[in-house]
């Protein structure tokens, strides 16, 4: 096994990434953990554990609490709180056994190709397999399931939000990574990795395209969101917070300044965001003075909190869904949208409006929201067609089935030619990735719109990509500029586009092809 000499060594290094946690004692309860020997289909060759407290609801909500590297379920189960809190409160606790090794020791992958992918295998389906077989056996509610974790069980609850964004309700991460923080198995252990060792930096575009891009086609709500770091853990770096707030700000379209910071405890700072209903969707505590160990003691009652399960349940009907939206006043960079209002029994507190890329496929996703029945989208690529849809959400967070889609194609650009520059950032072995993607105005006079085409290698497929729309059909690659990048002065150029790719092992094959429009 390596040693993470570069963190922690020996026995220290083994001792806190086992447990992960401030060991809290047994939890006092009448009900007993119970190991589930065949639960369904389990790809990432997983053991199952399941508390049920003695006392719960016809339909109780489900909570996966998942340890960290070294650990196990039932070393989670004895060193947190959340089954004493499943006892308060009626909640099923799954604590789930990885068996991943990446040269550690019983770690949950999230960094294999497999694991990034929905349905793809490895833990995350293994971990769904859980989720059904509780929903099945203990008539669990499959719109109140939970994900939590800490340090590689931080890290995969912000996996599985990303990648089962329609599963999950919320989740809370203790000294996690953002989602697709690891770029391969070679990119892990932690203390060996480029993700953590403590200069990871993406904006927060990339970070929310990553998520975005992990479930293709999905519209829903997505998953709030609570993240938990110490501003002294070196193992799992403090830095990686910001970046986990500038992934799940950007996938909710919430701006990088939060709404609102309080100290719940002393040396606990709380930041929080929320959207302009006023509902929090991320969460942020950072723990001054903490290392390598959380969650401590009260902390799993602040998560269990976030994810409404010690308050009595609220309504849980959605508005009518909104209805006639149209579209009017396109121009090169913008359009302007109307719809009927939705009604709804404890009051209609706003609309979020989706968007999608092209005529077909693509995915939908928030491009801003509204108090009102209107909403003008600006920032627009020229002569690119859109499609567009809307929700509304009320009081008790309940959100309403999409609208009907309406499509638009903006007018055309002006300005003349431009050239496309890749540059090979960094490479492993089986992938690579592309920043910057220069693009440069070669013309006399200024551009309001670029699109750049370019083909993959034969078996390389895109995995990421970041300040630009971008469709593919076969191996072929359309990149369209979006607002702030696509005026371009005669001679200037953006660097803010880049992409990632995966590709065989062995195959050190580039894409090719490069031309600008």
């Amino acid at each position: 096994m390596r040693r993470w000499t570069t963190a922690l060594t020996g026995a220290c290094a083994a001792a806190l990434f086992a447990v992960m946690t401030v060991i809290l004692g047994t939890p006092a309860a009448a009900a007993a953990l119970v190991e589930v020997s065949s639960f369904g289909n389990n790809p990432g060759n997983m053991r199952m554990y399941v508390y049920v407290p003695d006392s719960h609801p016809a339909s109780p909500a489900i909570v996966v609490a998942m340890h960290g590297c070294g650990g196990s379920g039932p070393g989670f189960y004895q060193g947190s709180e959340f089954a004493s809190l499943a006892d308060r409160y009626g909640f099923i606790v799954i604590y789930p056994t990885a068996t991943q090794s990446a040269g550690f020791g019983n770690c949950f992958d999230t960094w294999s190709d497999a694991a990034k992918q929905r349905g793809g295998g490895s833990d995350p389906v293994s971990i769904i397999s859980m989720i059904d077989y509780v929903e099945r056996t203990y008539q669990g509610d499959p719109n109140r399931v939970y994900a939590t974790g800490s340090s590689s069980g931080g890290m995969m609850t912000q996996h599985m939000l990303a990648v089962y964004p329609d599963v999950f309700k919320a989740g809370a991460s203790f000294m996690g990574v953002p989602f697709n923080c690891f770029a391969g198995a070679a990119d892990y252990p932690p203390g060996s990795s480029r993700c953590t060792g403590g200069s990871m930096d993406r904006t927060p575009q990339q970070w929310g395209d990553a998520v975005r891009q992990a479930y293709a086609g999905f519209s829903g709500p997505r998953p709030r969101v609570q993240l938990w770091h110490g501003t002294s853990d070196t193992l799992v770096p403090y830095s990686l917070l910001r970046e986990s707030i500038e992934q799940w700000t950007n996938v909710f379209g919430l701006s990088q300044s939060p709404t609102g910071t309080d100290t719940p405890q002393a040396g606990w700072t709380r930041s929080r965001y929320a959207d302009p209903s006023g509902r929090v969707q991320v969460e942020a505590y950072s723990i001054q003075g903490a290392g390598h160990v959380l969650p401590q003691s009260g902390m799993a009652r602040y998560a269990v909190e976030f994810f409404g399960l010690t308050t009595s349940q609220t309504d849980t009907t959605p508005p009518t869904t909104p209805a006639g939206l149209a579209a009017s006043g396109t121009t090169a960079t913008g359009t302007s949208l109307t719809w009927t209002a939705s009604t709804d029994d404890t009051g209609v507190t706003g609309y979020d409006v989706l968007r999608a890329p092209g005529a077909t496929g693509g995915t939908f996703t928030q491009a801003g929201t509204s108090a009102t029945t209107s909403f003008t989208d600006t920032g627009l690529s020229a002569s690119t067609t859109y499609r567009y849809q809307v929700r509304a959400r009320d009081a008790a967070g309940n959100v309403s089935p999409v609208s009907n889609t309406v499509q638009i194609t903006t007018q055309a650009g002006t300005g003349g030619a431009c050239s496309a520059t890749p540059t090979v950032q960094s490479q492993w072995g089986n992938g690579y990735v592309i920043q910057p993607l220069t693009i440069t105005n070669t013309s006399t006079s200024t551009i309001t719109g670029w699109a750049v085409t370019f083909t993959l290698p034969a078996g390389h497929t895109l995995t990421g990509s970041w300040n630009a729309t971008v469709t593919t059909s076969g191996q072929t690659v359309t990149v369209r500029s979006v607002g702030h990048n696509g005026t371009l002065a005669p001679g200037a150029s953006t660097t803010s586009f880049g992409f990632q790719a995966s590709r065989p092992n062995g195959n050190t094959a580039l894409p090719s092809g490069y031309t600008c429009a």
